[in-house]
């Protein structure tokens, strides 16, 4: 009997992180694929455990100081390449492209066995508690970046 033993967080190598995740019958539609939105889930999933991997809490920058700091995600671009299937063991790959001003780019991909399944591109905006733009601080920025 073989043990697989994953970080609930995934793990971040060469600046990329991962995170597995099984697709269970919910995320899937009457033909047994998973549905186009629930890529979303995965991919938000990926993201907020990349900045946990980082050591970046959000609630933590949301309290930070009298306008706090949040991330929004202001535009995505999808390319749906293969679906998964329920009971398929998917990989979310998640790095960063650009970090700076009041934005960051995201690069992610959704992998089975390897194979890419979904590639997205996630433009995230910077605001504050009021949803007011605001820029990345530099330290942060550099912590994306792979820097720090």
């Amino acid at each position: 009997m073989t043990s697989l033993s994953v970080s609930l967080s995934g793990e971040i190598t060469d600046g990329v992180h991962s995170l597995t995740q099984r697709v269970y019958y919910e995320d899937t539609d009457f033909s047994g694929a998973v549905y186009h939105a629930r890529y979303l889930h995965f991919m938000e999933r990926a993201r907020t455990d990349y900045l946990r991997c980082l050591g970046v809490e959000q609630s933590d920058l949301f309290h930070s100081s009298d306008e706090g700091l949040a991330f929004m995600v202001h535009r995505m671009e999808i390319d749906f390449k293969a679906p998964a299937r329920m009971d398929d063991i998917i990989t979310v790959r998640t790095r960063t492209e650009k970090a700076g001003g009041a934005k960051m780019v995201l690069q992610q991909e959704v992998l089975r066995d390897g194979g890419l399944l979904i590639a997205a591109k996630v433009i995230i905006a910077v605001v504050n508690r009021s949803g007011r733009p605001r820029r990345l601080p530099e330290a942060l920025a550099s912590q994306f970046l792979g820097q720090s």
